[in-house]
C-alpha cells in the first residue's frame, strides 16, 4: 500500500468553495473511478488556515497513473472543474507526496 499526501493552498477567502467542490462534484467522481481517500483536514494551528490537506490510498503507482489519470482527463470533470473557478481560480498551489509506510508504522 502506498499514500499520497496533498495539500491545496487556497488563494484568499477560496477555502469554503474547495471544500463545497469535494464535498458536491470531486468524491462523486472518485467514486466513479475507484480512488479511495484515507481522510481530509483543514489547518486549524499553522501557517495558513486556507489550505486543505488530504490523503489518497493506492495499492501501487500503476492504479495511481491509471485511476488518477482517467479522473484528471474526465471531460465533465473538466467542466465542472472550470465552472466552479468562473468567478475566482480556487487554489493557488498544490503540493504532492507519494509516500510508503515504514516497517513500524500503524498504516500498512
Amino acid at each position: 500500500m502506498i499514500y499520497e499526501l496533498r495539500i491545496y493552498h487556497c488563494a484568499p477567502g477560496r477555502l469554503p468553495a474547495l471544500n463545497q467542490r469535494f464535498e458536491t462534484i470531486t468524491l462523486k467522481f472518485w467514486e466513479k473511478y475507484g480512488i479511495q481517500q484515507v481522510g481530509f483536514w483543514s489547518t486549524l494551528v499553522g501557517s495558513s488556515n486556507q489550505t486543505l490537506t488530504y490523503m489518497l490510498q493506492w495499492e501501487s503507482l500503476a492504479e495511481r497513473e491509471t485511476k488518477w489519470n482517467a479522473f484528471a482527463s474526465d471531460p465533465e470533470w473538466l467542466a465542472k472543474r472550470a465552472e466552479s473557478e468562473a468567478q475566482a481560480i480556487i487554489v493557488e498551489r498544490i503540493e504532492n507526496q507519494i509516500l510508503v509506510p515504514t516497517s513500524y508504522s500503524a498504516m500498512r
